[in-house]
């Protein structure tokens, strides 16, 4: 069961869960305040913590405001799209068969059939980008298994408003936000490795970040580009982290 602290006009939702250590969050794309805390921990101590990191809040949600934002995509003729990090100019093709994407290393090429409204062509390059992910990520999770002697049972493609991922650590499944088929590809392996980290410490404790900085030195870097990248029009993430 939830509870609300409210500090000034700063409402911070508190959620108390089997974990060891506060885990404060602030929430793209509005700067919403979630606290996490373990299970016996006072409202009054989290209200203490809270306000000990105001500075950090106003902060993050100032960043938020000011990040750049893509415009609402139409999925037209000359539109600015993103895959792996590059540009490419959309081609609307109307053709009366399946429809069907095809990319180079200019433009991006979404055939469909006469009559087909934005909502059938976000759909297909949806379908698309689903279908990039999944020739990649495969790969980057063996890879990663070897390295962190972990297995995982199962991976999802999902769109995600306030994270791009997350972990069960009990079942050993992750979820990856289909928003990083936009981004370069190094910055989807940084969050496959910082998921796959989830399978052996569950929280982000002084541990994960030992084992994560041990496996992947640079996720830092990573970290920062990602969450310095536009958020989508449809306010899918910069996330404040990824769990």
């Amino acid at each position: 069961m939830s509870e609300t602290i409210q500090i000034g006009d700063l409402a911070i939702v508190v959620n108390r869960k089997d974990v060891k250590n506060v885990h404060l969050s602030v929430h793209p794309p509005d700067g919403r305040v979630t606290l996490v805390a373990p299970t016996a921990t006072r409202l009054d101590v989290a209200r203490a913590y809270a306000i000990s990191k105001l500075g950090w809040i106003t902060e993050q949600q100032r960043k938020l405001e000011q990040q750049p934002r893509e415009t609402p995509r139409q999925f037209v003729e000359r539109e600015s799209h993103y895959v792996w990090g590059r540009r490419h100019l959309m081609s609307i093709v109307y053709e009366d068969s399946k429809p069907r994407v095809s990319i180079d290393h200019k433009r991006i090429t979404l055939t469909v059939r006469p009559g087909s409204d934005d909502a059938k062509r976000q759909t297909v390059l949806h379908a698309w980008h689903k279908s990039l992910l999944h020739e990649v990520i495969p790969p980057l999770i063996k890879k990663w298994e070897a390295k962190l002697g972990v297995t995982v049972q199962q991976y999802f493609l999902q769109r995600m408003k306030t994270k791009w991922g997350s972990c069960n650590h009990e079942s050993g499944h992750i979820r990856l936000n289909t928003e990083l088929v936009k981004k370069p590809k190094d910055l989807l392996e940084y969050v496959i490795v910082h998921e796959m980290v989830h399978l052996i410490e569950p929280t982000h404790n002084e541990r994960f970040i030992t084992l994560l900085t041990k496996h992947y030195p640079t996720w830092r870097d990573a970290r920062s580009e990602l969450n310095d990248l536009p958020l989508a029009a449809e306010d899918w993430p910069k996330s404040s982290g990824v769990e």
